[in-house]
């Protein structure tokens, strides 16, 4: 039986190319700003991934290594194409490859879009119509992949959580969570984040009624980021094993959502 590691060194190979070939770039960096698209795409029976532009606070004003980024849109979109394609090589979904959506969290239609991905909470800064949105939407069944943010960035995320959530709870996870073991069989949680080393990886779950045997409604990657594997995935900067691993972690994160 084909291990997990070279079942995904295949489909990175498959999918992106040789991921150890060409000039591996710097961590964090950004080749060009990538522009944002246009229109959303309607859903046509291919799973879409989706992101949460958000308003930021007095903190988000500011250049990412000289590119003029909103800090919602980090590591798009690269990541999403990247993990689009390993999802069709490895998974049964059938993803839309060439797309992928970006919604404000008070947009009606971010409701036909059961997962989606939020990064960078220590920025947020959410108005009202944006905060009840999102509660809105966590409260009917959606799953949202918070990830990339870090150290001080966690008390404005709790502050920002307790608008959407008066109550909630983040729950620490462990290894042992159904979400680690649901298409991949995750051994051990990541120790050491791409751009984030000198902090060490915790999981969280976000649950309805605070209650950690009931439906997840988030899972909160804190002192990391996940997506930066995905986005540098075809360079060799992190290196193949710990790009697989990260994502093991985010087909995981799918898979969970959309049978749970």
């Amino acid at each position: 039986m084909m291990g997990a590691r070279l079942l995904l060194v295949l489909a990175l190979a498959l999918a992106l190319g040789t991921a150890s070939a060409g000039t591996p770039a710097a961590p964090g960096a950004r080749e060009t700003p990538a522009p944002l698209q246009g229109a959303n795409v309607a859903y046509d029976g291919r799973y879409t991934l989706a992101r949460i532009r958000y308003t930021a606070n007095e903190r988000g004003n500011y250049e990412f290594f000289g590119d003029r980024l909103q800090v919602w849109e980090h590591d798009y979109p690269r990541s999403e194409r990247h993990m689009a394609r390993i999802l069709a090589e490895v998974t049964g979904i059938v993803p839309d490859l060439d797309a992928s959506n970006i919604f404000t969290a008070d947009d009606g239609k971010l409701d036909e879009f059961p997962i989606t991905y939020f990064c960078e909470a220590g920025f947020w800064g959410p108005t009202d119509k944006e905060v009840v949105g999102m509660r809105n939407y966590m409260l009917k069944g959606g799953f949202v992949i918070i990830d990339d943010f870090r150290g001080e960035d966690w008390e404005n995320f709790l502050v920002q959580l307790g608008r959407v959530l008066p109550g909630i709870r983040p729950i620490r996870l462990d290894v042992s969570h159904p979400i680690f073991h649901v298409f991949f069989d995750v051994k051990a949680l990541p120790t050491v984040a791409p751009t984030f080393r000198r902090y060490t990886p915790e999981f969280y779950g976000l649950f309805e009624n605070n209650d950690p045997h009931g439906r997840m409604m988030a899972i909160v990657d804190y002192n990391n980021d996940v997506s930066e594997y995905w986005e540098w995935s075809d360079t060799g900067t992190f290196g193949m094993d710990l790009t697989n691993e990260a994502y093991k972690l985010g087909i995981n994160y799918i898979v969970y959502a959309m049978t749970h």
